[in-house]
């Protein structure tokens, strides 16, 4: 089927059914993996940051690593359920919506979810992060959906596999447009005064590419089974295998090089220690080629046991802020027992007091942040639930921009 065809209108037996559950339930299993790092950021150790080598310990480490698949999973699956989304939908429909939809991930960034994060409306301290990003890849990939499948899969190609030439700093030549580099491609302060601090922490470049790979990527789904899982399985092996092999030679695909630890096993954490901000070649590829394994591995089959993750995986951006403010909730509810008082849990004045001030003796030990994640995602799981019904039953407009 060629583009043009997909443009106009896609074929009743493609649209009978315009969800595909591995998709859901990959989704819904990074969902749940992301609150764990959430609830460590409200309830873990500020002081200690998971990835420094010297302060960190291997459960800490690997609390923040296993982590990492989520944020390019996400931008991965929002690329292909918007390819899936043509089963229902003309290009230009569906481009309009994406830009519309970006526009409106934008805006949540800056309101509903700075506010769920902080708990306050002073906007002392903003921090741009995953919808901020995930709302301009989409306004991004609704123009590349106009375009024929293949202009838009070379494109992501290359941003992803060239942004990392582009590291070193460029602000001493690019003189007033310095601002816009580092919206692109490096987190940054884009605005600090006494009384507004702007930082940018998901610089757009590496997540336009992975959302328009994620648009090829949902093509798979169209062909048969067992073609599509071979793909995804040998694919998702080449790309596992090709970042072990490029993070050996030390010499492209991260800022950062692995180096000998005090330990074996610090050696092997330095060595899984890959850039996230912006995301490198070899952390999207770390990341990426598990995920390929897993949809191939799931290949639209869902066991019993992953039914409720599947609910979840149908309602993501429902589940993101809810998820937020109940962590924050639970974090107020937990200082006032503790403390007596809970000011701490509204105030951000800084970056490193974001999204509260901790106050004294605040963080928990480890197992008590993964009691507090599982029961997070238990609590929330009704809610999903009854969303997911709604969205079933009824068709309105609004329901798809949450």
């Amino acid at each position: 089927m060629t583009d043009s065809q997909l443009g106009r209108r896609a074929s009743p037996h493609i649209g009978a059914r315009d969800r595909i559950e591995s998709v859901d339930v990959v989704r819904g299993i990074i969902m749940i993996i992301m609150a764990l790092d959430h609830t460590r950021d409200f309830f873990g150790n500020a002081a200690v940051s998971p990835t420094n080598l010297a302060q960190a310990s291997v459960a800490l480490f690997f609390t923040r690593w296993v982590t990492n698949i989520c944020a390019p999973v996400f931008f991965l699956l929002t690329g292909a359920g918007s390819y899936l989304s043509l089963r229902r939908r003309t290009r230009p429909e569906l481009s309009r919506f994406l830009v519309t939809r970006g526009l409106w991930l934008i805006l949540i960034e800056l309101t509903l979810m700075r506010f769920l994060l902080q708990f306050n409306v002073d906007y002392r301290v903003t921090l741009l992060t995953v919808l901020w990003a995930l709302g301009w890849s989409m306004t991004a990939l609704g123009g590349l959906v106009l375009l024929p499948t293949w202009i838009g899969t070379a494109f992501g190609l290359l941003l992803i596999l060239t942004h990392n030439v582009l590291d070193a700093p460029h602000d001493q030549w690019l003189g007033a447009l310095a601002p816009v580099w580092r919206i692109l491609h490096s987190p940054s302060v884009l605005n600090a005064n006494p009384d507004h601090f702007l930082f940018q922490g998901y610089p757009v470049i590496p997540w336009i590419g992975v959302t328009a790979v994620g648009f090829a990527l949902g093509k798979l789904f169209d062909w048969p089974a067992a073609q599509r899982r071979s793909v995804l399985l040998k694919g998702g092996i080449a790309i596992t295998v090709g970042f072990v092999a490029l993070r050996a030679l030390n010499i492209y695909g991260d800022p950062v090089p692995w180096s000998t630890q005090r330990t074996a096993t610090y050696t092997a954490l330095s060595f899984l220690n890959v850039n996230k901000y912006p995301p490198s070649l070899l952390f999207l590829m770390m990341t990426l080629g598990p995920a390929l394994l897993l949809l191939g591995a799931l290949n639209d089959r869902t066991p019993r046991l992953l039914r409720p993750v599947l609910t979840i995986g149908k309602v993501p951006m429902f589940y993101f802020l809810l998820h937020f403010g109940l962590i924050h909730l639970v974090a107020v509810i937990v200082c006032l027992v503790r403390y007596g008082t809970v000011h701490w849990m509204f105030e951000s004045p800084s970056l490193d007091k974001y999204p509260i001030t901790q106050p004294p003796g605040w963080p928990l030990t480890l197992p008590l942040v993964y009691v507090v994640w599982i029961g997070v995602v238990i609590s929330v799981y009704p809610a999903c639930r009854w969303y997911a019904s709604l969205r079933k039953r009824r068709t309105d407009w609004w329901l798809s921009y949450f």
